[in-house]
């Protein structure tokens, strides 16, 4: 397969959560690879620096702040990002949100509820109205950004596991709602060294990663060959996945 493939010259792209981590990580690449970019998060700032780099590759960028877990902001962003480019050709839903919190029984139900909004409703309904105007248009590829934690047993990891569980689910959902010229994909994720990962236990990690096949986290910038893939011509045929990137944490026992 020729690096034509990942083409993505002319494609508009928008990425929740993508002023830093992962989310910066796939902007980047896309731009790269001639896409432009619209930069969703909660702070305009971050969103700018993103945009910035963006358009020192060379490509147009559209920063916009957004809080994804309150559903009646969504709709008015799409429409800024449609009404700034006119189009969305990769839709990635890369946003979450994973508290710590001391055990299961302290969960409040409003941080159930808030991990729940950005995790799985805010993907829920950017995929049903963006997903709907590429089925109406010349079609399009959705990403979501899943976890490991959504088929491993994490008591640690919830409602943020359970979330995931059901973003998996309704993958499969919307790719069969909007086919065949929408593909909807999934990517779930393993342990990446990320912001996030600031506030764990470095200690407890490494001796998890140890039992991993590469026995390490991931490196931010190892999310872009997946994501690539999935949002050009290369995955035409690939719809309905659930694709691990997780370094072998799946095979590890955790």
């Amino acid at each position: 397969m020729s690096s034509h493939h990942f083409d993505l010259s002319g494609k508009v792209a928008l990425i929740t959560g993508g002023s830093r981590g992962l989310g910066r990580q796939m902007a980047l690449a896309f731009a790269e690879q001639g896409a432009d970019v619209a930069i969703v998060s909660r702070k305009l700032e971050q969103c700018e620096t993103v945009a910035a780099e963006v358009r020192a590759l060379g490509r147009k960028a559209f920063p916009f702040a957004c809080h994804v877990g309150r559903w009646g902001e969504l709709d008015g962003m799409v429409e800024a990002v449609y009404k700034h480019f006119g189009k969305v050709d990769v839709l990635v839903n890369n946003a979450g949100m994973s508290p710590l919190y001391p055990s299961l029984d302290q969960v409040s139900e409003e941080l159930f509820d808030k991990v729940v909004a950005i995790n799985l409703k805010a993907p829920f309904r950017l995929m049903a109205v963006v997903g709907k105007r590429m089925h109406e248009g010349d079609g399009g590829s959705i990403i979501n950004i899943s976890s490991t934690a959504s088929v491993t047993p994490s008591p640690g990891s919830q409602p943020y596991g359970a979330a995931k569980a059901g973003l998996n689910a309704i993958t499969g959902a919307f790719a069969h709602a909007y086919a065949p010229n929408v593909r909807v994909n999934c990517i779930m994720a393993g342990p990446f060294l990320t912001d996030i990962s600031k506030a764990w236990d470095m200690e407890v990690f490494e001796e998890r990663a140890a039992r991993m096949a590469l026995k390490r986290g991931g490196k931010p910038e190892e999310i872009i060959g997946a994501a690539l893939y999935f949002a050009s011509a290369a995955s035409s045929f690939t719809t309905a996945a659930v694709l691990p990137v997780d370094g072998g944490w799946l095979g590890s026992g955790e």
